[in-house]
């Protein structure tokens, strides 16, 4: 039997993850590493210590599978997107922290470029609106304030990559400088339309095209992992963002299909095939993973603070020791009993993108308990995914679709009950959890198994796709229609001025 292996590259922490042809999982290894907080609003990654934690995990995997690396077809690559690295060309080593995702210190750079009136174009372009989420600003930050950086741009001495190219990078010992069309379209710079780098935008940035990686289809060579690291070569065959991953997983590769992901944030994306759209309800336009060929295209929304809410209320408030005992704690009372939880600690994503807000507690009284506020905290998650599925059902309507009909689910959070059934009374429609939650760890090893010849093609992939619980909705849809009444008035007071 072959195997694949999925390198899953995270906010929290690093994964790998050794799947058998038939999609189940064989072994997984997992370590956290450091987030780092220098100033409110700031967010870092050491990018050294994430190669060190996903090369560790990779050797750990094949050991705990009892495999050696001959035994592996190929390799998959996942990953944050975004997340920002600069590196030397020659010696390897970041010139600074990875600005994570979350990291909101571009934004004064976003606000010059509203101001400058090119909203409308990055859109067009990029399909993505102006915003320090994205990797441009980033990027120009670094070459701005680390010492030294802009000459070295200029001189060609440095490489630019999201994690996946920094990974790539390591693992094939800098003979390869590759990303893909999915997490190019999420750096503000890839125009993906022409899935080319837009020349206007890096020079409007003045970001020399000389960093910027190759951009090539999620399904192709992206070069050999040194036998020093494995202890054998094996082709990295499929490479995709962790998103954009997570929707090939679930086998949403029709128009109108969507799923959402419960990570550190929360991601929906429904795919739109060769269809670009533009929204007019707060989402934007990303690359589908895709093999070559025609562009493929998803509708995105995306909530920056979903599963990180639980680890706030681990490592902030101190009310539970672990993440796991959420939700015991939240049952424990029958609702949050007026309390709501608006998690805005990073500003809010889509449908709202308000970089200004910040989180709020609101409804409590003398009888409001931790429990409440845990409870809270989880319908938090929900109630964000709730705006996006309904902003997306405006765009496809709008549009001449129909609305969503089921939500496929995954990631770390689905596997709560509460929280998958809240979701399901929320949107009125059928939430469905797949046997492999892992579905954006089991993107990357699809990609990398098409690549290599061990899938004929998706039809096949689609076979071995299958549900492990439905949740149906079994609240009113006017009480669900007034719980999100009083979200929406939560998150109006996080934005007042």
């Amino acid at each position: 039997m072959s195997y694949l292996l999925a390198l899953d590259q995270g906010t929290s922490s690093s994964r790998s993850i050794v799947f058998g042809t038939d999609g189940r999982v064989v072994a997984m290894a997992q370590r956290e590493f450091r987030q780092i907080y220098p100033r409110p609003g700031w967010v870092e990654h050491d990018a050294e210590e994430i190669w060190q934690t996903q090369l560790a995990t990779a050797r750990e995997a094949l050991a705990t599978a009892g495999l050696q690396a001959r035994d592996i077809r190929a390799v998959g690559i996942t990953n944050q997107r975004e997340t920002t690295v600069v590196w030397d060309r020659r010696s390897g080593r970041p010139i600074a922290n990875a600005i994570v995702w979350q990291d909101r210190r571009g934004e004064a750079s976003c606000a010059r470029l509203r101001e400058r009136g090119l909203e409308a174009s990055v859109q067009d372009k990029t399909g993505l609106r102006i915003d320090a989420y994205f990797s441009a600003t980033k990027i120009e930050w670094l070459l701005q304030n680390v010492p030294g950086a802009r000459a070295q741009a200029e001189a060609g001495e440095l490489a630019f990559g999201t994690i996946d190219s920094w990974l790539i990078w390591r693992l094939t010992g800098g003979r390869s400088h590759l990303t893909d069309v999915s997490n190019a379209s999420r750096t503000m710079l890839f125009d993906i339309r022409s899935q080319r780098w837009d020349e206007a935008l890096l020079a409007e940035l003045a970001i020399p095209a000389s960093m910027m990686p190759g951009v090539r289809p999620s399904i192709d060579d992206f070069g050999t992992v040194e036998p020093q690291w494995l202890g054998a070569p094996l082709t990295i065959g499929g490479v995709a963002g962790d998103q954009q991953a997570a929707l090939f997983g679930q086998a949403c590769w029709h128009a109108g299909m969507a799923k959402n992901t419960y990570g550190t944030g929360c991601f929906m994306l429904m795919h739109t095939g060769e269809r670009f759209e533009r929204s007019a309800n707060g989402l934007i336009t990303t690359a589908a993973a895709q093999p070559a060929g025609p562009a493929q295209y998803a509708l995105e929304g995306s909530v920056f603070i979903g599963g990180a809410v639980v680890q706030w209320l681990r490592d902030g408030l101190r009310a539970i020791p672990s993440s796991r005992e959420v939700q015991a704690l939240a049952e424990s009372v029958p609702d949050t009993d007026g309390v709501m939880l608006v998690p805005a600690f990073t500003g809010l994503g889509a449908p709202y993108w308000q970089p200004d807000a910040r989180g709020a507690i609101v409804g409590l009284s003398r009888g409001s308990t931790l429990a409440h506020i845990a409870r809270a905290a989880l319908e938090s998650i929900a109630f964000q995914s709730a705006a996006l599925l309904q902003a997306m059902d405006r765009d496809a309507l709008a549009g001449g679709g129909v609305p969503v009909r089921e939500l496929r689910v995954d990631g770390g959070a689905c596997v709560n009950d509460l929280l998958t059934q809240f979701q399901a009374d929320l949107l009125g429609i059928p939430v469905v959890r797949p046997a492999v939650t892992e579905t954006t760890a089991l993107g990357a090893a699809y990609l990398a198994g098409l690549h290599s010849g061990v899938y004929a093609g998706r039809d096949e992939l689609s076979k071995q796709w299958r549900a492990e619980r439905v949740f149906e909705p079994a609240m009113s849809r006017d009480q669900a229609a007034q719980k999100m009444a009083q979200w929406e008035r939560a998150v109006r007071q996080t934005t007042a001025t």
